[in-house]
């Protein structure tokens, strides 16, 4: 029995002590990434405004094939929505078009309900190299509020990779 009490009350020992780091522990998380896609930039800027098109390169909007997905207004436009209801890795949410620069950048706000009520912003910029060459960059930023803040570098470290992983799909579809 004693063994036991230890075992519970050093794992509260252990609770205690992630909450009590959480509070010191930021609470905004950013990730930015980029890469260079060979094709000129109106043809890349002309693909990723389109939230549809997202389904063919973002891991996450790739990651459950059987989602339910829901779109209101015109794509590539301010205004447009794209919602969706998944399993547990996809979740459930909305990404909403809040502005875009033509031929510069698409931001947009991705609204959670699913695991978790939070909300993020996205970022994608697009500038020319070249004639031919496009450096595209996508950012991610937002805010976990405590407890949660806990997660946020294990956040952004996948962030980053996910983006790595979206942005070189999206080189492959552009450069095919």
């Amino acid at each position: 029995m004693s063994t036991l009490i230890a075992i519970l009350l050093g794992l509260a020992g252990f609770i205690v002590l992630i909450l009590i780091i959480g509070v010191f522990m930021k609470k905004d998380h950013y990730v930015r990434r980029e890469i260079t896609i060979n094709e000129p930039l109106q043809k890349v800027f002309d693909y990723i405004r389109l939230l549809k098109n997202q389904g063919n390169f973002n891991k996450w909007a790739m990651s459950d094939q059987n989602r339910i997905e829901e779109f209101k207004g015109i794509d590539g436009t301010v205004g447009f929505v794209y919602s969706w209801k998944g399993d547990s890795s996809v979740g459930e949410g909305e990404k909403e078009i809040k502005r875009i620069v033509e031929g510069e950048k698409i931001e947009s706000e991705i609204r959670f309900v699913k695991p978790m009520r939070t909300t993020a912003y996205t970022v994608m910029e697009t500038e020319s190299l070249s004639g031919d060459q496009t450096r595209v960059t996508w950012s991610n930023e937002g805010r976990l509020k405590y407890p949660l803040n806990i997660l946020i570098q294990l956040a952004e470290k996948n962030f980053a990779k996910d983006l790595d992983i979206s942005l070189s799909t999206l080189k492959n579809i552009l450069e095919k």
